[in-house]
C-alpha cells in the first residue's frame, strides 16, 4: 500500500503543476482530486470565459446536468401492440394516427378504424370502421375536450365530425354528426383550438385557412384567411390559441392572427424545396424542421416576432425523410422523428443560447410511416413515463406504443416530472374567443386528476361539483368563485364577480396577471371563519380523545346477536303493551281504538321485515283475530327472552374464560 500511496502522491503533484502551468490554477477552476464531480460540472457558470480557457480546462467542462439526460425509449412487446391493421399506403405526410386516453384511430385509405386503447393484440380485418368519406383521409384529430368526438379531413374537400359511442364501435359508422364544407380543394391539415370550445382550424390545398365554429350550425365558417400563394406544408397553433404558424412551399414561415387574418411576421425558414414543418414552443419561439439548399435535414429556432434570422440553426443529417417535430410543454423536450427513419431524436430546450441541447435517440430496426402521441393526461406516471408515441410501421400492419421514460428508482409520484398539464375542459367559448379574448388553457393535476385553472397564484377553492379549482377569469362557464361569503355572477359581456359580504363588484378590466382581486373585508372574514372552524374542529378532536376507552372483549358475533335481540324485544314489548291495554278494557274499547291499532300494526308490518308474525295480516276485523295475534306475539317474546338468557349466559362464560386467561398469563 505504501508504494501505491507514493504513486498517487506523485500523480497528484504532477496534476497540480499541470493545472498551474495552464494558467487556470486549481483554485480558479474549483477542482480537487477528492471530489471528482466538480471536475465534470465545476465550470458550468463560466460560459463567458471560453476564449481565455486552456484545452485542459475545456476538457473538464463535462456534460450539462439535466434530469432528462438519461431518458430512454421503451418499445412494447408484440402481444401489447395493435397488429393486422389495414394501414394507409399513401405517401402523404399527414397525421394518420390519432390517440386520446380512450381510443386509437388509424387511417385506412378512405376509412379509419377506431380501437379502444386497451384492446391490444390482433385486430380483426373486418372490424368496424368509419366509412363516411368518399376520398382519402389526410388528417385525423381528436377533440381535446371530448374523448368521443373526432374530426377527419379528406381528399373530398370536406371535414367531418364523428361521435364515437362509449365502448367503441359495434357496427360501421357512416353518419357524421357535422359536415363542414368550405374548401374548394382537398383539406390537408386540421387543428383543434387548445382553449376555446367548438373551434376548429383547417388548411387546404386551395391555399386557404378556415376558422370554424362547430356550435353554430347556421354560420359555422367564422373566417377565411387568404395570405398564401402556394401549398401549405404544416399548420400549428400556440398554447393559448391566439396565433397560428404555417410553412409553405414558397419556403416561408408565417405567423398569423387567426381572427383577423393579419400576418404578424413572415420570413424564409429553410432553403430546401422539400416539405418543412413548424411547431410552437414556449416563450414566443417557434421550431421548424426542413431541408437546406444541399438537401441536408435541419432544424431552426425562431423568435415569432422576428423571422428575419433564426436564433439557432443546426444540421441533423443527410437523409431524405420529412422530419416532424413533437413538443412537450411540460418537460420542455422536443422530439424529431423522420418519415422512413427507425430512430426518434429528442432534445431539451432552454431559454438561453444555444437554446437546444441534444439528449439522445431511440433506435429501432423498423422504419416508421407515421407517429401519433398520447396527450399528457394519458401517460403512466407510476412508470415515470413522460411521453408516449404510437408508431405505425412502414412494413407490416403494426401500431407499436413507444414509451419515453425517465429512469427513477422511486415509485412515488415525481412532481418535478409532472407539472400541471392540459385538462379536458375548455377555458372559453367560441364566441368570446372570436370577439378577441385570449386566455391560458385549463390545467389539471397529474397527481390527483383534478382540474386546475391556470393562474399565477396557488389559491384554490371548492367548486360547486366538489372539485378543487383555482380562481381565474377565464370564462363565465368555467370560472369558480366559491367562498363562504361570496356569490358568483358572470356573463359573456362584462364577466363581473360580486362579493356577497360587502356588496362590492370586481370588473374584468381590473384583472392583472390572471389573479382575481378580492376586497379586504371579504378576505378577512373568510380567514376569520376558517380560523374559527379550525378551532372548533380541534376542540371536538380533543374532547373525543379525552374520553376513556372501555375495551370490549366479547366476540363480534355475540355482540351483534345481543344488540339485535334487544331491539327486537323492545319493539315486541311495545306492541304487547298496546294489545294488553286494549284487551284489558275490551268492554269499553270502541271501534275507533281498534281501527287505530289495526293501522299501526299494518304499517309496522309493511316497514319492518323482522315482525314475521304480522307480515300476512291484511285486516283485523274481529276480537278473535286480535287475540290470536296477541298469543303469537307472546310466544315470540318468550322465545326471544329465552335466547337472550342463553346469550347472556354465554357472555358470562366467555368473560370468565377471559379472566382465567389473564390470571394465567400474569402467573
Amino acid at each position: 500500500m505504501s508504494s501505491f500511496e507514493a504513486v498517487r502522491n506523485e500523480f497528484a503533484g504532477k496534476w497540480k503543476a499541470l493545472l498551474e502551468a495552464g494558467g487556470g490554477g486549481g483554485g480558479a477552476c474549483g477542482l480537487s482530486l477528492s471530489d471528482p464531480e466538480q471536475h465534470v460540472a465545476g465550470d458550468s457558470d463560466n460560459d463567458g470565459d471560453n476564449d481565455s480557457m486552456t484545452n485542459s480546462q475545456l476538457w473538464f467542462r463535462g456534460v450539462r446536468p439535466s434530469k432528462f439526460r438519461h431518458v430512454y425509449g421503451l418499445p412494447t412487446r408484440k402481444e401489447c401492440c395493435y397488429t393486422d391493421i389495414s394501414v394507409v399506403r399513401s405517401g402523404n405526410d399527414g397525421n394518420f394516427c390519432a390517440i386520446n386516453p380512450t381510443f386509437l384511430a388509424i387511417v385506412a385509405d378512405t376509412t379509419f378504424v377506431v380501437i379502444p386503447i386497451n384492446q391490444t393484440g390482433r385486430i380483426d380485418f373486418q372490424c368496424c370502421k368509419v366509412i363516411g368519406h368518399t376520398g382519402q383521409i389526410l388528417d385525423l384529430k381528436w377533440n381535446p375536450f371530448d374523448d368521443n368526438t373526432i374530426a377527419s379531413a379528406s381528399d373530398d374537400c370536406t371535414i367531418k365530425l364523428w361521435k364515437i359511442p362509449e365502448g367503441g364501435l359495434t357496427s360501421n359508422l357512416s353518419e357524421c354528426s357535422t359536415e363542414l364544407v368550405g374548401h374548394k380543394r382537398k383539406v390537408l391539415h386540421i387543428e383543434w383550438h387548445p382553449t376555446a370550445s367548438n373551434v376548429l382550424i383547417s388548411a387546404g390545398f386551395d391555399h386557404l385557412i378556415c376558422i370554424w365554429d362547430l356550435g353554430n350550425a347556421e354560420k359555422a365558417l367564422l373566417n377565411v384567411i387568404n395570405c398564401h400563394v402556394d401549398m401549405i406544408y404544416s399548420l400549428a397553433i400556440n398554447r393559448d390559441g391566439s396565433l397560428i404558424a404555417t410553412t409553405s412551399k414558397d419556403k416561408k414561415l408565417r405567423v398569423i392572427e387567426p381572427r383577423s387574418g393579419i400576418v404578424v411576421s413572415e420570413g424564409v425558414c429553410h432553403m430546401g424545396t422539400k416539405c418543412s414543418k413548424a411547431v410552437f414552443l414556449d416563450n414566443d419561439r417557434i421550431l421548424t424542421t426542413g431541408f437546406s439548399r444541399h438537401s441536408d435535414r435541419q432544424y431552426a429556432v425562431w423568435n415569432q416576432h422576428d423571422l428575419k434570422k433564426p436564433l439557432v440553426q443546426e444540421v441533423i443529417d443527410s437523409s431524405s425523410g420529412v422530419v416532424t417535430p413533437y413538443f412537450d410543454y411540460d418537460t420542455k423536450m422536443i422530439y424529431l422523428a423522420g418519415k422512413g427513419d427507425g430512430n426518434i431524436r429528442y432534445y431539451e430546450l432552454v431559454d438561453e443560447a444555444p437554446y437546444v441541447y441534444y439528449l439522445n435517440q431511440f433506435l429501432s430496426g423498423q422504419p416508421q410511416k407515421a407517429l401519433g402521441f398520447m396527450p399528457k393526461r394519458g401517460v403512466n406516471v407510476a412508470q415515470c413515463e413522460v411521453f408516449r408515441f404510437y408508431k405505425l410501421h412502414a412494413a407490416g400492419n403494426i401500431c407499436e406504443p413507444i414509451s419515453m421514460i425517465v429512469p427513477r428508482k422511486s415509485t412515488l409520484f415525481q412532481s418535478d416530472l409532472y407539472p400541471d398539464t392540459l385538462a379536458d375542459i375548455p377555458a372559453i367559448g367560441a364566441k368570446e374567443w372570436f370577439q378577441g379574448r385570449n386566455v391560458q388553457p385549463t390545467l389539471r393535476s397529474m397527481k390527483t386528476g383534478e382540474s386546475i385553472l391556470d393562474t399565477t397564484t396557488s389559491q384554490k377553492t371548492r367548486s360547486t361539483e366538489g372539485k378543487y379549482a383555482t380562481i381565474h377569469h377565464t370564462s363565465s362557464k368555467h370560472n369558480v368563485l366559491n367562498n363562504h361569503h361570496g356569490n358568483h355572477n358572470g356573463n359573456s359581456n362584462n364577466h363581473s364577480h360580486s362579493n356577497g359580504t360587502n356588496g362590492t363588484t370586481v370588473n374584468s378590466n381590473s384583472y392583472t396577471n390572471g389573479v382575481t382581486p378580492l376586497s379586504n373585508g371579504g378576505k378577512n372574514n373568510k380567514e376569520n371563519e376558517i380560523d374559527n372552524r379550525k378551532f372548533d374542529n380541534n376542540t371536538k378532536k380533543f374532547a373525543f380523545l379525552s374520553q376513556p376507552t372501555i375495551p370490549d372483549y366479547r366476540p363480534q358475533a355475540v355482540t351483534n346477536i345481543i344488540e339485535k335481540s334487544q331491539k327486537t324485544s323492545t319493539n315486541q314489548s311495545t306492541k304487547f303493551h298496546q294489545l294488553q291495554a286494549i284487551f284489558g278494557q275490551h268492554q269499553t274499547a270502541n271501534h275507533k281504538d281498534i281501527a287505530n291499532l289495526q293501522n299501526n300494526l299494518l304499517s309496522s308490518s309493511r316497514n319492518s321485515s323482522r315482525n314475521s308474525s304480522l307480515e300476512n295480516i291484511n285486516l283485523l276485523n274481529s276480537e278473535n283475530e286480535l287475540r290470536k295475534a296477541f298469543n303469537k306475539q307472546a310466544e315470540e317474546i318468550k322465545s326471544l327472552r329465552k335466547s337472550l338468557n342463553n346469550s347472556e349466559k354465554r357472555v358470562r362464560e366467555l368473560e370468565a374464560e377471559v379472566k382465567r386467561l389473564q390470571v394465567q398469563q400474569k402467573r
